[in-house]
């Protein structure tokens, strides 16, 4: 990273912490360059890349300011205590529902669980898949099946190495996505009837696999901005048979929550004290806004219990399908199920990963994904502060490409959902991130694509939609 991109991301973390207050002067170019020892051109050059993220502005004569964005203004959503009786899930005919009306391409995508493919290197993918495929050997296409392409797991746990993380080579699953390693790390730990332990808000995924596997559910509220409540999950472990957890310590979707450090190590030892396994569900891991990767649980784990789940869809590649799981002690039995149901990612995917990696520039695309979601995110929150009722609450995530909106308590989510599908709108309605189906005045709003014109006058649709309840 260079010099002035990294002065940029410590600016931009003091805006986010409220460090720098909406509206506060931060350092004149002279007083930055002599404070931190870099030249003035350095400075103009962070400054101006802050201005093209939407957190800053300059006033003439006058310096640089925080801009007067929604963060200040908007708060958080409250934290929503469920039933606390372990429920068996039935949310996939409403799932299914509303994923399939957010097919059609015409309507404004707040509703979309990927970012824009705008934002990825798919020209570069395709050469690299070319060129995998032409220094594939034949007989690699079928030997490294169940593995995974060796040149991809290399990668990956040197990935994991520059986080920190020590990896063994035979821990590493390639899987069909994080969702098939999810599925598989919850079937070899689980049988039908048991408990597990989940979000709430939950990825609403995670509970179609529940349903699936005719498991129940214990739900754990999420503080939006601090993650699951470590004492409520405490005392569910206490009293309940729970066989299994499976949550997001980064990043959470819907919510956008993050663990810190300290909570994090707090969460592994109480899997260590009851024996727990974890699905670690990390898909958004490297879409955190600053400078400084988050440490994934997986990092405390000195005794298996944890699955690290992965995937390159939300970051690089969508379409490919090509994710893992570094399986911990239950690494062979996850291979073994794998073996036994779909026995293999695509290989030319693999290969086409593997090569992008191997020639440099992910960490440089990574940097300008990361930006952009910040500079669409900021825009998405001025839009709300000026478009939704006053009374509205809405999170402030450090990365990841969701927003989670309590609306006023009159709003039900799922009529407005139908009813902004008509405007030509998409957003995801609460219910379907719970095994209950509560949240029922919520939404999760996506700014995964640029901000345009269009993206206003839907949030202005939703105002006048709003205004009906």
């Amino acid at each position: 990273m260079k010099r002035y991109e990294q002065f940029a991301d410590k600016i931009a973390t003091l805006i986010r912490q409220g460090v720098l207050a909406p509206g506060e002067r931060i350092p004149s170019v002279r007083q930055a360059s002599q404070r931190h020892g870099i030249s003035p051109s350095t400075v103009f050059q962070a400054y101006y890349l802050l201005e093209n993220r939407g957190l800053i502005k300059a006033r003439a004569r006058s310096g640089y300011f925080v801009r007067e964005h929604a963060w200040r203004l908007m708060e958080e959503p409250r934290v929503c205590v469920q039933r606390a009786d372990p429920a068996l899930v039935e949310v996939s005919e409403l799932v299914f529902s509303v994923l399939d009306s957010l097919q059609d391409t015409s309507t404004v995508p707040f509703g979309s669980a990927f970012p824009s493919p705008e934002l990825f290197p798919l020209s570069r993918l395709a050469s690299s898949m070319a060129r995998g495929l032409r220094e594939l050997s034949p007989d690699a296409m079928i030997t490294d099946m169940t593995a995974g392409h060796p040149d991809l797991r290399r990668q990956i746990a040197l990935r994991y190495m520059l986080g920190g993380v020590q990896l063994p080579l035979e821990e590493l699953v390639i899987t069909n996505g994080a969702m098939e390693a999810l599925n598989l790390g919850l079937q070899c730990v689980t049988q039908p009837g048991d408990l597990v332990a989940i979000e709430a808000p939950a990825f609403y995924a995670s509970l179609q696999v529940l349903e699936r596997l005719e498991l129940k559910a214990v739900e754990i509220p999420v503080h939006p901005r601090e993650g699951i409540d470590l004492d409520i999950l405490e005392a569910r472990l206490a009293t309940l048979p729970i066989k299994a957890c499976w949550f997001m310590s980064h990043l959470q979707n819907p919510q956008g929550a993050s663990l810190s450090d300290e909570r994090k190590r707090h969460l592994y030892a109480l899997l260590k004290r009851h024996r727990l396994p974890m699905l670690e569900d990390d898909a958004y891991a490297e879409l955190y806004f600053g400078s400084t990767p988050p440490m994934p649980v997986k990092a405390l784990d000195d005794e298996g219990l944890v699955m690290h789940c992965g995937s390159f869809s939300k970051c690089l590649a969508p379409g490919y399908r090509v994710g893992w799981v570094a399986g911990g002690r239950f690494a062979s039995a996850i291979s073994r199920l794998k073996l036994m149901t779909t026995l293999s990612p695509s290989v030319p995917a693999q290969a086409a990963i593997a090569d992008y990696l191997q020639r440099g520039g992910y960490d440089r695309h990574l940097r300008t994904l990361r930006h952009a979601l910040e500079t669409q995110q900021t825009a998405m929150l001025a839009a709300a502060d000026r478009h939704f009722p006053s009374d509205t609450r809405i999170t402030r995530p450090d990365g990841g490409y969701f927003l989670w909106v309590e609306f006023p308590e009159r709003v039900d989510s799922l009529r407005l959902f139908r009813m902004a599908l008509d405007q030509g709108v998409s957003l995801a309605p609460g219910p379907i991130f719970s095994a209950t189906q509560g949240f029922q005045h919520c939404a999760r709003l996506s700014y995964g694509h640029p901000w345009t014109e269009r993206s206003e006058r839907a949030m202005e649709a939703l105002e006048r939609l709003l205004a009906s309840f």
